[in-house]
């Protein structure tokens, strides 16, 4: 099922989001997949869905950093000054992960990516349905990420649920992933801000 992002749609996925359903939405980068990360067999589907190896996390998108209580074990000093000056927006931060997270989510690495999503559908989305949710690509691991709702399902077909059309996305690069290893924030993975500018940010703290 295709929807635009109206209210009756957005509820609608989220009632597929409730009963462990797939649902593929528009972020700031490319179209992602939601599902409830705290239903295990919804993980399991995502997996499955994508080819994606269970070693690998899944990265969440929350609403605002007061959802970060039932996923983070510690915030560690500097993602606080990162939280207020790049979210929402495309950074993600690994954060040391709280004991209760399935080990699918994690990749059981016992760490967990989280983002607020600046894209106002995937707001919309995360808002309604009033927990996190996945933000795993939308495509086939290895396989270019999804920028249309059109190339969603070329990619993925019936194994989704719904797909809420935002239209076309930036594409480009994704989210820059920073961890925290040592008493220093590290970058796990190059994206839309450029790691020079998270450090200048850092060093006038």
């Amino acid at each position: 099922m295709e929807s635009q992002a109206t209210d009756e749609a957005l509820a609608h996925a989220c009632s597929v989001l409730r009963a462990g359903g797939v649902v593929a939405f528009p972020s700031e980068t490319y179209y992602g997949l939601a599902v409830d990360p705290f239903n295990q067999e919804a993980i399991a589907r995502l997996f499955a869905l994508k080819g994606r190896s269970a070693d690998k996390p899944v990265l969440l998108i929350i609403d605002n950093p007061s959802q970060l209580a039932d996923l983070v074990a510690e915030i560690p000093p500097p993602f606080a000054l990162l939280m207020e000056k790049f979210w929402p927006g495309p950074l993600t931060l690994v954060f040391p992960g709280a004991k209760s997270l399935p080990g699918m989510l994690t990749g059981h690495l016992g760490t967990i990516g989280v983002r607020v999503s600046s894209h106002p559908v995937a707001r919309q989305l995360v808002r309604a349905f009033g927990r996190p949710i996945t933000a795993t690509s939308a495509n086939f691991s290895g396989h270019p990420a999804a920028v249309t709702p059109r190339s969603v399902r070329d990619q993925l077909g019936p194994g989704l649920d719904v797909v809420i059309d935002g239209g076309e996305t930036p594409g480009g690069q994704g989210s820059t992933i920073l961890g925290y290893h040592e008493g220093k924030v590290c970058l796990l993975r190059a994206g839309v801000i450029p790691f020079a500018e998270i450090e200048a940010v850092l060093a006038e703290a």
